[in-house]
């Protein structure tokens, strides 16, 4: 086996490649940028080696600079991880041809894989089903209305080079065709060089599954079930299970043969997986096929019992597969959650920063694969995920329990996540049955997502939380002389007041809110309560955040959000001197609503600009961000050039709003 690999990535998956090089006795090389200097894969290597700037062309993507670290430290073989340089056929090359085995399939394989169109014609070959569409890149609008006058509306527009849903665009009719191609092929241009698209049929109530295959080189492969990864926000994956809930045995064993069919058509070796579109009736067709290891695989790991990682190094060593496909077969379900630091009640903005708190769940069935810590930074030049959640158990129910469970126990504190709004998905009466399309949170979410207001039984523990939490805070600071009548007052009606009475016994504290009481068993020693609460609310494990800022408490749990004030009974009569919060700017004003790098400036100084019209883009983390004038007016002055860094909420443009604006 090889004595030391270098891991050519960063973040979560450079520290998941660590982990089972440990486990196989070989000495791991990380590589890192100026922005991870001190990020958890370099702590967690046998050696790390600076390799340039912060931006990923100046490091990460640089092929020669990586190749000479791992001669110099005497790495036999490179893992790529996945993104970077991952699927690039041409680092594949120059690796092979320092004398390091790539771990992964041949420069073949990833370069007629890699091209959708390519990868397309091999399908057909193989005979796997593949979509109705265009066999080679269309280059003109009207070449493409033909082709998607005989394909059928609604249709795809897809980037050739493309991935990470990047380049794609639905179009649903004819009108609407110039620019959503438009669209696809800047988006494809900025992100691989490459504004080639295609055309092709877009499948109507689809689901997104994949098949995992592992296959040695020399004729022997197997697949590893499916993953339903449907709950897809522009085109970007959010939640990911298997087995998948809609998927037949004979589905999976006609999608899984036709998997292995093209991984032995480009004589592939390595982990891959093949992307199908599947129908209402479980009719699927081919999407591309993936050489590299997913994001997702852990799913897959957990149901199997099979470490992926590891079988990648062994058949990149040289051994053949010895996974006989009668073997292989599902035991329980797992589900992924991808924590991800954006926002979004401001439409999943990316947000950067330090992680000021930061707290891993655990417990029976969960796995967490990340590659931050405490006091570390998201950076705004990779991606924005904090890590990925995992939960096991016995059947979908359980797993869906433990991953809710699990989300509720995830502390994140200094930059925003979308803790809450996983929780909301998983909530979800239709994605618990499983009723689920690549269209669900467009469909559920098509206003955006704020957190539930919580009700009835549910809204009074979280006000018994709260008082808590505030008593305790009292007790301490007074020396254990504390009232126990309180009033609870609502952010979000402060109309609406209840009475709340605190007793204390051995066990912990008994709560009557409006007469009803609640029993939270917990240390009462650990005071002040907040953060993580650990305890029993009545007998039952109750898992939830809160935040306190002297009387004023916020409580979160699954998909809800309560903040309210929780004050001494005897100072109810001061409620109406408590100022209100202050509003933001105004619609005359267009601001930053994140850090990033202002690109592109669509108006002048003395230009009108009508309400909704685009006026600029901002860029971070990879991806582009349009941002629209809320009312009409005239442009006064600009507050920005393009080139600049912009920080969360700086002033871009000011416009003299029209009269009736």
């Amino acid at each position: 086996m090889f004595d030391k690999i270098l891991i050519a990535n960063r973040g979560e998956i450079a520290c998941r490649i660590i982990h089972t090089a440990k486990k196989m006795s070989i000495k791991t090389v990380a590589v890192f940028s100026d922005a991870d200097r001190d990020s958890k894969h370099v702590k967690m290597a046998d050696e790390a080696y600076h390799i340039g700037g912060s931006a990923s062309a100046d490091s990460y993507l640089k092929a020669d600079v990586i190749i000479d670290v791992a001669k110099k430290t005497g790495a036999q073989a490179i893992h790529p991880g996945f993104g970077f340089l991952s699927e690039n056929a041409s680092f594949v090359a120059a690796v092979e041809a320092a004398g390091i085995v790539f771990i992964g399939p041949d420069s073949h394989a990833i370069e007629v894989m890699g091209d959708k169109i390519e990868s397309k014609k091999w399908a057909v070959k193989a005979g796997v089903s593949t979509v109705p569409g265009t066999a080679d890149a269309v280059t003109s609008i009207d070449e493409a209305a033909s082709a998607a006058a005989e394909i059928g509306y609604p249709v795809m527009v897809k980037a050739s080079a493309g991935g990470g849903g990047k380049g794609m665009r639905v179009v649903e009719s004819a009108d609407l065709l110039e620019e959503g191609m438009n669209a696809a092929m800047n988006e494809a241009r900025n992100a691989f060089g490459d504004d080639r698209v295609f055309i092709e049929k877009f499948v109507v109530k689809p689901r997104h599954i994949e098949i995992q295959v592992l296959a040695d080189g020399k004729g022997g492969a197997a697949y590893l079930g499916e993953r339903e990864c449907s709950i897809q926000r522009r085109h970007q994956k959010v939640l990911e299970e298997a087995p998948s809930p809609f998927i037949s045995a004979e589905t999976r064993q006609a999608m899984g043969e036709q998997a292995v069919a093209l991984a032995k058509a480009v004589n592939y070796r390595s982990a891959g997986t093949v992307e199908f579109i599947v129908g209402a009736n479980q009719d699927f067709y081919f999407l591309e096929m993936n050489t590299r290891l997913q994001v997702e695989h852990p799913v897959t790991e957990m149901v199997y019992g099979i470490d992926l990682v590891e079988w990648m190094i062994r058949v990149a060593y040289g051994e053949a597969l010895s996974l006989a496909q009668r073997d292989i077969t599902p035991k329980g379900w797992a589900m992924e959650a991808r924590l991800y630091a954006e926002d979004p009640e401001r439409d999943f903005l990316p947000s950067i920063g330090q992680l000021l708190h930061y707290r891993e769940p655990d417990g029976e069935g969960v796995r967490v694969d990340s590659g931050v810590e405490e006091g570390g930074a998201i950076s705004m030049f990779y991606d924005p995920m904090i890590a990925k959640l995992i939960a096991y158990g016995k059947d979908r129910d359980e797993a869906i329990a433990r991953l809710g469970d699990a989300l509720d126990r995830y502390e994140i504190k200094g930059i925003q996540s979308n803790r809450q709004f996983l929780s909301s998905v998983l909530e979800n009466e239709n994605y618990r049955k499983g009723d689920i399309t690549t269209g669900f949170i467009a469909a559920y979410y098509e206003d955006g997502f704020a957190p539930e207001q919580a009700q009835g039984t549910d809204l009074d523990a979280m006000i018994a939380l709260a008082t808590a939490s505030v008593w305790q805070a009292a007790k301490k600071m007074s020396f254990g002389k504390v009232q126990n009548d309180f009033i609870a007052v609502l952010d979000h009606d402060e109309a609406e007041t209840c009475q709340v009475k605190v007793a204390e016994d051995e066990a912990g504290l008994s709560i009557s809110v409006n007469g009803t009481s609640y029993d939270l068993s917990f240390d009462l020693a650990d005071a002040p309560l907040q953060g993580l609460y650990k305890g029993l609310i009545n007998g039952a494990n109750y898992g939830a955040q809160i935040t306190r800022d002297q009387h004023h408490v916020t409580i979160t749990k699954g998909a809800m959000r309560e903040s309210l004030q929780i004050l001494p009974s005897h100072l109810a009569d001061y409620l109406t001197y408590m100022p209100q919060a202050v509003a933001g700017a105004g619609a005359d004003k267009i601001i930053s609503p994140m850090p990033g790098l202002l690109t592109r400036l669509m108006v002048e100084v003395g230009g009108h600009v009508s309400a909704g019209q685009n006026v600029a883009v901002i860029e971070a983390m990879k991806m582009e961000n349009m941002l629209v004038a809320e009312a009409s007016g005239t442009v006064k002055s600009l507050k920005a050039a393009v080139g600049d860094n912009l920080n969360v909420d700086d002033i871009i443009i000011e416009l003299e709003l029209d009269d009736n604006a």
